[in-house]
C-alpha cells in the first residue's frame, strides 16, 4: 500500500518534492529534541510554499516562524538548530539555506530535474493526470441553450469553459460526466410553435394574413423552419385544428434545432455524455412528486389558486411559483426535479453548473430547495456564473455576422475563425471576467497570438526531432540518458516548468478555472523558446545532445497534453 501510494506521487514530481520538505523537518526537529538541540512541544502542521522569488530556492518552509510560539525561541534560532539536525541524502535537495528570521530555503539536487524529465517522458500522454482510488462523481452541466433558436456567443463562451473544466477534473482524478439540458418543455415551446406558425401562415397567406405578436421570436432562424415546413406540407398544416398544427411543428422544428446544436457543438468538439430532455420529468411525474416532497416539508403556501416555495424563508428577495393557478409546472419547479434527479436518482455527488451572470438571483433559491428535501444543494451544487464576452473587430464590437447580416451565432462564429482560435480564446479568461474576444488577433500568424505562440513551441519541437532523424542520430532512451548534463540555467527552468504540470491541473480543478491551463501553456511554451536559443541540441557534444533531445520529448509531451485538455489541436508543421 506505502509503494503504490508513493508510486502515484512521484507522478507529481513537485508534490513529491513539497511532501519530503515536511518529512526532512520533522526528522530534523525529532533528532534535534532527542539531543536536547530544541524543546518538545505540541507544534502546528509544517508549512511548505514556493518562494517569490527563484533565488531563494525551490521550496521554503516556514516552520520556525510556526514553532517560536510554542517552543518559546527566536525563528532564527530554531532554524539553525533544525538546519544542525537536517539530512539530505537520499532527498531530491542539495542544500537548505537559512534566510531573514528564519526561513528554510530548499533547493533542488540534480536527481529532481532528472526524475521530472523522466517522469514527463515515461507517463506520456498521461503525464500530469492524478489517479484516485475513489473518484468523486461529478456532473458538469453547460450550455443547455433553449432548442428554439441558434446559440449565441454566451453559449460559445460557455461551451468551452464548461468542457474545459470537466477535462481538467477528469484529469484531476473526478469520475465525469458532461450533459446538456434540453429546455423542450414549458413557455418558450408555446412561443417557439406560434412563432414558427405565424411565419408559416405569412409564407402562404402573405405578410398581411397575421399579425405577428411581438413577444414571439423574431430570428430569421423561425422563417426558415417555417419555410420548410411550407416545403414538406405545402398547406396542409392549414386544414389541421391548432392542437393537431401545434404538434406537427413542434415534433418538426425542436428536433430540427436540436439536431442544429449538436452539429455545431460536434463541429466545436464539444461532445456529450448525456443530452437530457425536460420533458421526461413531467412525463415520469417526477416534477409533480418533487413539489409534493416540498410541500412535505412545510415550505410552500397556495396563494391566489398558485402554489409558492417560500424562498424569503431563505433569505431570498421573493417568493417563487411552483405551480400556476391553471395546474401546470413552472420553470423552476421543473429545475428543482432536475436537480434532484442528478443527485438522487443517479447519484452524483457533485453537480456544476456553467450559468450566464444574469441568472445569479437563482442561484441560493435552488440550492435552498435542494436544501429543504435533504439533498445538501448548498454543499452540493456549484454554480460557475459567467460573464458576458465581445466580440471585437478592427477595434469595434461585432454583433452581425458579415456572411449572413444577422446576430453573430456560434456557426457564423466558426465559419470566420477556425475552431481552435475560438476554443482558445474562450477558454483564456476566467468566467466570471468579463472579455473581449480579439477576432482579428485569433486568426493572427505570429507570437502575439497566444495560440499560435505555444503551438509553434510544439512544432519548433517536432522540427528539432525530424532534424535529428534526417541526421542519422536516434533519439535517445531518456530512461538511461545521463541527465546530469542538464545544468543550464535555461534548462533547468524548462524542466521546473515542465514539473509544475500536474499542480497546474490540479490548482485549475480546484478553482473551478481552466483557463489557468492557458496561461501554463503560454508560460512553457516561453521557457523552451529561451531554452532553443540559448542551448545547441543536435550539433552539441553527444552526452548534451541526447540529454537535450531527452529533454525536448519530454517538452513536447507536456505542450501536447495542455493544448490536448484545451481542446485544441498540437501541430507538427506550422
Amino acid at each position: 500500500m506505502y509503494e503504490e501510494t508513493e508510486r502515484k506521487s512521484k507522478m507529481n514530481v513537485m508534490e513529491h518534492a513539497k511532501q519530503q520538505v515536511a518529512a526532512i523537518v520533522q526528522a530534523a526537529y525529532d533528532k534535534a529534541v532527542q539531543v536536547g538541540a530544541l524543546p518538545q512541544a505540541e507544534t502546528p502542521a509544517i508549512a511548505v510554499e514556493t518562494p517569490k522569488d527563484a533565488a531563494n530556492g525551490d521550496w521554503a518552509c516556514t516552520a520556525p516562524m510556526q514553532w517560536a510560539k510554542p517552543l518559546r525561541m527566536a525563528p532564527r534560532k530554531i532554524a539553525d538548530a533544525l538546519a544542525a539536525h537536517l539530512e539530505l541524502s537520499g532527498t531530491c535537495f542539495e542544500k537548505v539555506e537559512i534566510a531573514g528570521p528564519g526561513f528554510m530555503n530548499f533547493t533542488y539536487a540534480p536527481s529532481w530535474y532528472q526524475d521530472a524529465v523522466r517522469t514527463a517522458v515515461a507517463e506520456g500522454k498521461d503525464y500530469g493526470r492524478t489517479r484516485v482510488d475513489k473518484p468523486e462523481k461529478i456532473m458538469v452541466e453547460f450550455v443547455s441553450a433553449n432548442p428554439t433558436g441558434p446559440m449565441h456567443m454566451g453559449n460559445a463562451r460557455g461551451g468551452v469553459l464548461g468542457d474545459c473544466l470537466a477535462e481538467v477534473l477528469e484529469w484531476a482524478g473526478a469520475d465525469v460526466t458532461r450533459e446538456f439540458y434540453i429546455n423542450d418543455a414549458g413557455n418558450q415551446v408555446d412561443k417557439f410553435a406560434h412563432s414558427v406558425e405565424g411565419r408559416y401562415i405569412q409564407a402562404l397567406k402573405g405578410e398581411d394574413a397575421i399579425e405577428f405578436d411581438e413577444s414571439w421570436y423574431q430570428g430569421a432562424d423561425i422563417k426558415e423552419l417555417a419555410q420548410l415546413l411550407v416545403e414538406q406540407h405545402g398547406d396542409k398544416l392549414l386544414e389541421m385544428t391548432p392542437e393537431e398544427r401545434f404538434d406537427v411543428i413542434v415534433n418538426f422544428g425542436l428536433p430540427y434545432n436540436i439536431a442544429k446544436m449538436k452539429k455545431d457543438l460536434e463541429r466545436y468538439k464539444i461532445h456529450y455524455d448525456v443530452w437530457f430532455r425536460e420533458s421526461t420529468l413531467h412525463e415520469s411525474g417526477a416534477v409533480a412528486e418533487t413539489v409534493q416532497m416540498l410541500t412535505d416539508a412545510g415550505v410552500t403556501y397556495e396563494k391566489d389558486g398558485a402554489l409558492w416555495l417560500r424562498s424569503t424563508d431563505f433569505g431570498c428577495d421573493k417568493d417563487d411559483v411552483l405551480r400556476r393557478a391553471n395546474g401546470f409546472y413552472t420553470y423552476f419547479a421543473a429545475d428543482i426535479a432536475y436537480h434532484r434527479n442528478k443527485f438522487q436518482t443517479r447519484g452524483f455527488d457533485r453537480v456544476i453548473n456553467i450559468w450566464g451572470a444574469d441568472h445569479h438571483g437563482h442561484v441560493a433559491r435552488l440550492k435552498k430547495a435542494l436544501d429543504a428535501i435533504g439533498l445538501n444543494g448548498s454543499e452540493r451544487l456549484e454554480i460557475v456564473l459567467m460573464q458576458l464576452v465581445r466580440m471585437m473587430q478592427g477595434g469595434e464590437v461585432v454583433r452581425m455576422s458579415k456572411r449572413t447580416g444577422k446576430s453573430l451565432t456560434l456557426s457564423d462564429l466558426l465559419d470566420e475563425i477556425p475552431v481552435d482560435a475560438a476554443r482558445f480564446f474562450f477558454n483564456s479568461r476566467a468566467a466570471e471576467t468579463q472579455m473581449e474576444f480579439d477576432l482579428d488577433l485569433a486568426v493572427k500568424q505570429d507570437s502575439d497570438n497566444p495560440l499560435y505562440y505555444v503551438q509553434y513551441a510544439h512544432a519548433r519541437i517536432c522540427s528539432v526531432l525530424r532534424s535529428a532523424a534526417e541526421a542519422g542520430i536516434a533519439l535517445p532512451d531518456v530512461a538511461a540518458t545521463d541527465l546530469t548534463v542538464l545544468d543550464h540555467a535555461d534548462e533547468k527552468a524548462l524542466i521546473r516548468a515542465i514539473a509544475r504540470l500536474p499542480e497546474e491541473i490540479l490548482s485549475a480543478a480546484h478553482d473551478r478555472d481552466p483557463s489557468q491551463l492557458n496561461k501554463y501553456g503560454v508560460s512553457l511554451a516561453s521557457h523552451f523558446h529561451r531554452f532553443y536559443n540559448a542551448c545547441r541540441i543536435n550539433d552539441a557534444e553527444p552526452a548534451l545532445r541526447d540529454a537535450r533531445l531527452a529533454l525536448c520529448l519530454a517538452t513536447v509531451q507536456t505542450v501536447r497534453n495542455v493544448l490536448g485538455m484545451i481542446g485544441v489541436n498540437a501541430p507538427e508543421h506550422m
